[in-house]
């Protein structure tokens, strides 16, 4: 009986592992495909395979896509983001865990019940909330890097908080009592002790909102406009999506390059995800 239970589950864990891959055997089959032959057969596997290079060829050279400025700065928009985001919620959860009062519990529990909140519930009050503080301090926050970079702060801070306080109330106090005798000052025990012992978790807490923070198109369209200087490469794949027309094989071919460095940042450290939580969750 319980070998049957687990070949059933087996089975059930396959069929989810192929839902999942579909969509992406989609976009690779079909970037080696013409337009007609995308729309006449999406499912079929391509007759070239090596079509996929001109595609890739024309996606790069494409000046109305612009892919190496696109790719520059999805890269700045997301290391920046994850540094700020890494560097401030791990203070903040060290902070919350060591100072135990009411108002660390409240602010605790507002950043969980944060998650918790859609984005389209809070998406036109966030544009007319920095639109007005634009105005107000002079500094363009629409359509520029630090205006966005300030929304993933704001908006990730919540989940990494939440990540990273579990795992700081494992740390033992007596560590870092023993360096402020020793003379290190607070921002030296939390540089020096909290942060290097703090790393596992980190890493998990810079992949997941780097995968997220990377593959956003809905937030970058609201911050940045699909027509700014300033745009991610979600938001350049939509410069191949026509009112009448859409060029389906530069869709799917710009969207695998989009994919492709994710993809290969999450297989080299799919091992520190699982590692972090681990640890995490045991601490």
């Amino acid at each position: 009986m319980q070998r049957i239970t687990k070949n059933v589950l087996a089975c059930i864990a396959f069929i989810f592992f192929v839902i999942a891959l579909f969509p992406f055997y989609i976009v690779l089959i079909n970037t080696s495909k013409t337009p007609d032959m995308i729309v006449r057969s999406p499912l079929a596997l391509p007759e070239n395979f090596l079509l996929i290079f001109e595609n890739m060829k024309r996606v790069v050279n494409n000046p109305n896509m612009n892919y190496w400025k696109s790719f520059f700065d999805s890269c700045l928009i997301t290391s920046v983001s994850l540094f700020a985001l890494i560097i401030f919620s791990s203070m903040m959860a060290w902070v919350l865990v060591r100072n135990k009062t009411k108002w660390s519990a409240i602010i605790f529990y507002l950043l969980v019940a944060e998650m918790v909140i859609p984005f389209q519930v809070v998406m036109l009050p966030l544009l007319s909330w920095f639109r007005g503080l634009s105005h107000f301090t002079g500094i363009k926050l629409l359509g520029s890097y630090k205006g966005l970079v300030f929304a993933y702060i704001g908006f990730g801070c919540a989940m990494s908080v939440f990540i990273l306080n579990g795992f700081v109330k494992g740390i033992p106090l007596e560590l870092e009592e023993s360096a402020v005798i020793d003379g290190c000052s607070t921002e030296r025990v939390f540089f020096s002790i909290v942060m290097p012992l703090m790393q596992p978790i980190q890493i998990t807490v810079l992949i997941l909102n780097g995968i997220w923070i990377w593959n956003d198109y809905l937030l970058p369209s609201l911050m940045l406009g699909v027509s700014g200087n300033v745009r991610t490469l979600p938001i350049a794949v939509m410069k191949f999506v026509g009112s009448y027309v859409k060029q389906w094989d530069l869709i799917l071919t710009s969207t695998l390059l989009a994919m492709l460095p994710i993809i290969a940042l999450f297989i080299f450290a799919q091992k520190y995800i699982i590692k972090g939580m681990v640890e995490g969750a045991i601490k």
